[in-house]
């Protein structure tokens, strides 16, 4: 099986030898300051722009019982300014420059930074990076952590807390992981703990993992290579020689038997059933299996259930399956929205049923490549921004310390098997270490107004 690539495409990122003619190449160099910063470098002359991309290795699952939610309010406060930049400047000056695509994210495993610069502003974008990450806690104050705070509280009320089921994506993390592991809080983070958070333990954060040993620095699009190592060591070289932080280690929790809750969100307009498991962590043996499967049962048009309870039966309003892949243990997420005359004793059965079977039966080899198709074809499309570059090398680099890993990556699907997805399924899907929850409409609508008594169970 090939994907044809354009011309154009093919001659911007390279092709993969005979083995694998078909993959694409990122070509790429990478290298580490003398302060354990490390950088990867992607150029790509064909449009005059850069990607200034930036990760730290420290997401909500590096938090410290107590303090969650730090991850996501540092990815807040980094953009409040820095010594040499000025307070609450950064998108100013990025805007003014015609920088696109300026944001951060995190997740439970990283925090990055990144922005779309001019080539010609290039060193722009290092200087405000490398501002934040050596000269960022002269400008930290009360005023403006507390600032950061109540925005991240008020994402945490409009996303999760007053957002229809919101309290349903929450429960079923604390119901999957214990009190004490690293995913037990999502990323938001708690109230309480965002509330107390002090000057201090802001600082302290910043100093653990804010280092240059704990960060990586890519940079994807329009420059030259000497160029660039010029001025990545001016912009950064500078700064004192740092430690990576020691990561913890964590056992993925036992599920003995079934664990079922139910719970209520009156800002919901259907019942909902999702189903979790435990599956195996990011990239190793079975991620890739039950990711096909996933594809298999929930993809729109063609997957099983979908088919089943969307389609033909009309009992769902909706089917979303996916491998949650994370670096200290994944989750396979089976949610299944339900119509208001849906019997959901009915849709349970038909879920549980189908489960049965694929731990028995292999999957057909059509619905194989048909998932392996789909992980293809959309590999290469992901590859078409030079920042989506960045994040695919930072990405292999922080849980491979590699960033060439594209075939490897592909090959997890390519060199799997109907036997190994029902393996897999048979494995970790079983029926007496799976996490239930179902939500139910509340007796009012978000809007206040009385609702209609769904029917069936």
């Amino acid at each position: 099986m090939k994907i044809q690539l354009s011309a154009a495409l093919a001659a911007l990122i390279g092709l993969a030898g005979a083995a694998h003619a078909e993959d694409p190449v990122l070509k790429f160099e990478k290298y580490t300051l003398e302060n354990g910063l490390e950088v990867i470098l992607h150029q790509d002359n064909s449009v005059p722009i850069v990607a200034v991309n930036v990760w730290y290795h420290v997401g909500s699952g590096d938090e410290d019982p107590g303090k969650t939610g730090f991850a996501h309010l540092f990815e807040h406060m980094l953009f409040q300014g820095s010594e040499h930049v000025g307070e609450d400047r950064h998108f100013a000056l990025l805007k003014e420059i015609g920088a696109t695509g300026v944001n951060g994210t995190t997740n439970t495993d990283r925090t990055n930074y990144f922005e779309v610069v001019p080539s010609n502003q290039l060193e722009t974008g290092l200087w405000l990076e490398s501002d934040r990450m050596g000269y960022f806690l002269s400008l930290v104050t009360k005023k403006s952590l507390d600032n950061q705070i109540e925005v991240v509280r008020n994402e945490r009320r409009q996303r999760t807390d007053n957002a229809p089921y919101g309290k349903t994506w929450m429960k079923q993390f604390e119901t999957l992981y214990p009190k004490g592991h690293p995913y037990h809080f999502w990323i938001i983070g708690d109230h309480a703990d965002l509330a107390g958070a002090s000057l201090e333990d802001v600082k302290n954060f910043y100093r653990k993992w804010y280092v240059p040993a704990n960060a990586t620095l890519a940079l994807s699009g329009d420059f030259e290579i000497a160029e660039a190592k010029r001025l990545v060591k001016k912009w950064f070289g500078s700064f004192p020689k740092s430690t990576k932080p020691t990561i913890k280690v964590a056992k993925t929790p036992l599920i003995a038997e079934p664990i079922r809750v139910e719970l209520e969100d009156s800002l919901a307009k259907h019942r909902r059933v999702d189903y979790l498991w435990h599956s195996p962590k990011r990239y190793e043996d079975g991620d890739a299996e039950l990711s096909i499967l996933a594809d298999a049962l929930g993809r729109t048009g063609t997957g099983r259930l979908y088919k089943i309870l969307v389609h033909e039966k009309q009992l769902a309003q909706s089917i979303s399956i996916f491998q949650y892949s994370r670096a200290y243990g994944s989750a396979f997420h089976l949610e299944v929205k339900l119509k208001p005359t849906a019997d959901q004793a009915e849709v349970e059965k038909i879920v549980n049923d189908e489960l049965e079977r694929i731990r028995r039966e292999a999957i057909k080899k059509e619905e194989f490549d048909r998932a392996v198709t789909n992980v293809e074809a959309g590999f290469v499309w992901g590859l078409e921004s030079v920042n989506a570059r960045a994040n695919i090398l930072q990405t292999y680099n922080h849980y491979w310390a590699n960033p060439d890993g594209i075939t490897r990556d592909l090959d997890r699907y390519r060199k799997s098997s109907t036997e190994k997805v029902r393996a897999a399924a048979a494995r970790y899907l079983g029926s007496k270490n799976r996490v239930t929850v179902v939500t139910k409409p509340g007796a009012t609508s978000a809007a206040g107004r009385p609702k209609a008594a769904a029917k069936g169970k």
